[in-house]
């Protein structure tokens, strides 16, 4: 008993010893060979980010700063900005405003109360295009003068749609009721007028002139001069044609008087003191046409007195 006591406590002796001298071992190779793990940012790395979320949150305060700026200068509001207003219809401005590049509108409005008014340093172009791209019509407002380029020009009537003036390559027409000219040279042409009716104003003349050429009025039905309560006159300086081809010349009024016809006289006659004036003569006929006075006598005194058809 006593033998097998004292070698269980010899072996447990043992037992303490190794398991000491391996504990030691373990803590000397560990003291030996240290390793860390450490968590976290250190360091420049830690400086560094500290630095870039510093700028980011200045940026950002810049920023904000410069957005309520741009808003408060640019005055910004729900419905637009300063001048500028979005509405249902479109885009309104009030007051003045300067376009540096092109603008492309569909339709540019007034307001009800005040005009519009297009203003520019050099001349103000409006320009129509096509769907492709090609230029259809202009308009030009320059300091000299108005073009426009278009195919056909019409001017309207406000109310009724009427149209007043159009012009095209062939031709010009003017639809108002009255064509007034109020210049001193009146209405000058380089080439013929077709009209229906030409007429003056009231208590004032109607003068048709051509100052070195000739003046001719043509109606293949007839050309009507109607003086109502006036006279009617015609005056040349070399000769006064009246021609009918194919019909008559008729004279209708009760009376009529052929002034300044030359006076035939007799190469037998000679003049007489005592003798009574003259006053019935009667109207002869030359073979060219040309008529002449004779003195009336018992009969017909134009064979005596036709010596003035020899210088004719």
């Amino acid at each position: 008993m006593d033998r097998s006591g004292n070698l269980a406590t010899e072996e447990l002796k043992m037992t303490r010893e190794q398991y000491i001298l391996a504990t030691q071992q373990n803590s000397l190779a560990r003291t030996e060979n240290p390793q860390f793990y450490p968590v976290g940012i250190y360091g420049w790395r830690k400086r560094c980010l500290y630095f870039f979320v510093l700028l980011l949150l200045v940026t950002m305060i810049v920023n904000l700063a410069m957005t309520i700026w741009i808003l408060k200068v640019m005055n910004f509001t729900v419905d637009g900005m300063g001048n500028l207003r979005v509405t249902k219809k479109g885009i309104r401005l009030e007051g003045i405003s300067e376009f540096l590049l092109p603008l492309y509108v569909k339709e540019i409005n007034s307001r009800k109360d005040s005009p519009l008014v297009l203003q520019s340093d050099r001349n103000v172009t409006v320009n129509a295009r096509n769907h492709m791209g090609q230029l259809t019509g202009q308009l030009t407002v320059g300091a000299d003068a108005v073009e426009a380029q278009c195919k056909r020009f019409e001017v309207r009537a406000s109310e009724s749609g009427k149209v007043l003036f159009s012009a095209d390559e062939d031709e010009i027409v003017i639809g108002a009721d009255r064509l007034k000219v109020t210049g001193t040279e009146g209405a000058v042409f380089g080439h013929s007028v077709e009209t229906p009716h030409i007429r003056a104003e009231p208590s004032q003349d109607l003068k048709l002139e051509s100052p070195t050429r000739s003046l001719v009025m043509e109606a293949p039905r007839g050309v009507q001069i109607n003086a109502a309560a006036g006279d009617l006159k015609a005056t040349c300086r070399k000769e006064l044609h009246l021609q009918s081809t194919e019909g008559e010349i008729f004279l209708n009024a009760d009376t009529i008087r052929l002034g300044n016809l030359p006076v035939g006289s007799s190469s037998s006659s000679s003049p007489s003191s005592s003798a009574p004036r003259q006053t019935i003569y009667e109207i002869c006929i030359c073979p060219s046409g040309k008529l002449y006075l004779s003195p009336a006598g018992a009969g017909s005194t134009c064979q005596s007195s036709s010596n003035i058809c020899l210088w004719s």
